[in-house]
């Protein structure tokens, strides 16, 4: 629900449990006044507020014929540049004259229930429009004729508000963007913790929890993608605030591309917290009559703590944000070959693998990396989407047939963005690649990125699936970005107009995904970039699932999916069992531990069934049995983390079904001790006046046993893991 408050000038957004509110002080200054737990007095002014601002003293520039006031001083709700507000500006542009001053003053609003989709951008959604409202604030400067419209949408019952901004050049003249940020939320102080996800290749989302201090703490990237360095979130959480209790702020960027977000403490201990386009790499060129849209950010507040936040998100996005057939059905139980086979592989061990997967109840193969042009290690071939006939005489649709005979889908794995500089390809068209006229065209993984920011090579990336999606029985494409960019240059964009790469690149990935979701609907889609590079919302928009990273190893996966489900649902993380000693780490682990930690995702498996003993083949067999009776709860269920690994012993986690009539425990030990303590584990989110019943001993607690008392556990070994499942009686 949205309110605007006539008199005072007062906007009040309400979703279930929470307000935001923001307002025109003196009818002209737009303040931030407050985030938080639902508001349900009607009666706002800004003296509620803003009282605090009395006790500020400063030695700013005071705002014209003000002489008490200066915008350094007020919480903005969408701060421009060239003003007496020298924080970090929401916007900032440059004019014919050079200028770089933007006042905005308020020139219209609308309220409307539901939500309109974003131009050329992924965003979250509604399927019926009482689910949300949505306000459009439109601000302009008289002197330039630029316009700006702030969109915001609160979901009545999702406890999150979205935000974008569209920028509109109503004026004569052409005008230079340098920044132009999705949100930015000025809290009344700094008595914050800051988290965020940082990480690596095959390390990817460990959280890091920092105090905040004087200045500016960003997390960013300008590779190209969302990278496995930083993601495109973080939360400010008070210094007490734990998993289950206390006050957490969550900021997520809907983006695939270079990002920036972060918060700027100034010398008054107030904070300022921003997400957006990464300003750095930058200028986007607006004529005359045209319109620029940001990105969305996705904002939530929980006083439920972390784990209230993260489902907040978790809901958000796997009913409002992923999209499609798949986005409410179970998927497939997948067999990969890349960890078995890598390059070596022909029909003929590709169909072992097969058939065996099929006799245990895998449900779908998925064929990796190899299979296409010339390819027989890394040097060569991405770009020719044409079937290698040396391995696969008789050509996908054979393959795809003999798979499908044995009672199983068939996969593909593409990584259509790139291309080998030894390939047809690049041979017929060496400027497709992104590159800067008369520099080395610098390599990884002996391959170069295509320049989507140009429609010929989108046309090319689609036509090379569409062909391979139209004439073969696949069900499943993995589709892989396996490098940064580097050298960013683009050949037919002006030299004024290079700045605007970045961006044009990442709306020419998703018109081509855009297209194809549309054309092969009944296809499932997975987005990979070296594991998990751009694990973001913009890709799950199109994608209803990410490898969460190439490192399959279990104890790492307890970290990297832990770290993951800060944000993203385990619905979305692609976790596999993979052979032991691991090839990422070396490590050996049982294949209890691999199966159980990987079934709480998307599941699977990326080695060759023959190799395994008869025990082990067992024990897959139950897997599947197990990650199809339970899957379900894991993925749409709400998430407790009831033990978080930073301890390096343990490690639990609780997924309640919707109707709170089926509990999981999934736990695990990382690194036992002799007489190790017994865990005492108080589950959350119960029936507090209904018994359940522990499917393994098949003895009964009340609701309000299980979350007061809890249920001592104890594991011995190192990775051991048990999957506790209660029934509601």
């Amino acid at each position: 629900m949205i309110k605007f408050d006539e008199a005072n000038k007062i906007f009040h957004l309400q979703t279930k449990n929470t307000s935001y509110v923001f307002g025109f002080l003196k009818d002209r200054f737009l303040v931030h006044l407050y985030w938080g737990k639902k508001l349900v007095s009607e009666q706002l002014d800004y003296d509620m507020f803003l009282d605090y601002m009395k006790y500020r003293r400063n030695m700013c520039a005071s705002d014209y014929n003000d002489i008490r006031l200066s915008r350094d001083c007020l919480p903005s709700e969408f701060s421009t540049f060239g003003n007496t507000d020298q924080r970090t500006p929401s916007f900032h542009a440059v004019y014919k004259n050079g200028s770089f001053i933007t006042e905005l003053s308020y020139d219209s609003h609308i309220i409307y229930k539901g939500k309109k989709p974003l131009k050329c951008l992924p965003a979250t959604y509604v399927e019926n429009d009482d689910e949300a409202d949505t306000l459009e604030l439109t601000l302009k400067d008289e002197l330039t004729g630029i316009k700006v419209v702030l969109s915001y949408t609160a979901f009545n019952e999702l406890d999150a508000i979205t935000r974008s901004v569209k920028v509109i050049n109503t004026g004569a003249d052409r005008v230079r963007l340098d920044a132009v940020l999705s949100a930015v939320v000025d809290f009344k102080d700094n008595d914050y913790d800051f988290i965020h996800l940082p990480g690596a290749w095959a390390r990817e989302r460990h959280p890091e929890r920092v105090s905040l201090m004087t200045g500016k703490q960003i997390v960013d990237s300008a590779r190209g993608n969302s990278s496995a360095q930083h993601n495109p979130f973080f939360a400010l959480v008070k210094k007490d605030t734990t998993e289950s209790m206390g006050d957490a702020y969550g900021f997520n960027l809907v983006y695939s591309g270079n990002f920036t977000a972060g918060v700027e403490v100034d010398p008054y201990n107030t904070s300022r917290a921003f997400i957006g386009i990464n300003p750095f790499g930058f200028e986007w060129q607006l004529e005359s009559g045209e319109e620029f849209v940001s990105p969305e950010a996705v904002l939530v507040y929980s006083d439920c703590g972390l784990g209230g936040m993260s489902r907040i998100f978790h809901k958000l996005y796997r009913t409002r944000l992923c999209r499609g057939k798949f986005r409410d059905i179970e998927r497939y139980v997948l067999i990969n070959n890349w960890e078995a086979t890598y390059f070596n592989f022909d029909e003929e061990k590709i169909l072992n693998i097969a058939k065996k997967a099929s006799e245990v109840g895998v449900e779908l193969l998925v064929l990796d990396d190899g299979w296409f042009g010339k390819r027989n290690n890394d040097n060569s071939s991405l770009g020719d989407w044409y079937v290698n006939k040396e391995k696969l005489p008789g050509g996908l649709t054979q393959l795809a047939r003999k798979v499908n005979e044995l009672g199983m889908k068939f996969g593909l794995w593409f990584e259509p963005e790139m291309v080998s500089p030894d390939s047809d390809c690049y041979r017929a068209h060496p400027d497709w690649c992104i590159h800067s006229k008369d520099r080395i065209r610098s390599e990884g993984r002996n391959q170069l990125v295509l320049d989507l920011s140009r429609q010929d090579v989108c046309d090319h990336v689609y036509n090379s699936l569409y062909e391979n999606l139209s004439t073969v029985n696949i069900s499943y494409v993995k589709w892989d970005y396996n490098r940064t960019m580097s050298n960013i240059g683009s050949a037919l964009l002006a030299a004024d107009k290079q700045g605007e790469f970045f961006h044009r690149y990442i709306l020419g990935l998703y018109s081509v995904l855009e297209k194809l979701v549309a054309e092969f609907p009944d296809v499932l889609f997975e987005s990979c970039s070296s594991g998990g590079a751009r694990f973001d919302p913009g890709m799950l928009y199109y994608m209803p699932q990410t490898w969460t990273s190439d490192d399959t190893d279990a104890l790492e996966r307890v970290f990297i999916q832990y770290g993951t489900s800060m944000c993203y649902p385990y619905s979305a993380m692609g976790a596999h069992v993979s052979i032991v000693p691991n090839h990422q780490v070396g490590r050996t682990t049982p294949i209890s531990a691999r199966g159980n930690i990987a079934m709480m995702g998307q599941f699977g498996y990326e080695l060759d069934l023959n190799k395994l003993n008869e025990n082990e083949i067992e024990a897959v067999k139950e897997q599947i049995k197990t990650y199809k009776k339970l899957g379900s709860v894991f993925h749409s269920g709400s998430l407790y983390r009831l033990v978080t690994p930073e301890n390096g012993n343990f490690v639990s986690n609780e997924f309640v079904s919707e109707d709170k009539n089926t509990v999981i425990v999934s736990n695990c030990v990382m690194r036992a001790v002799p007489n190790s303590p017994v865990y005492y584990l108080k589950l959350q989110g119960l029936d507090v006046n209904a018994v359940y019943l522990l499917e393994e001993t098949g003895k009964c607690y009340g609701g309000d046993i299980l979350m007061s008392a809890g249920i001592p556990y104890q594991l011995t070994k190192d990775y051991d893991t048990r999957i506790l499942v209660f029934k509601k009686q």
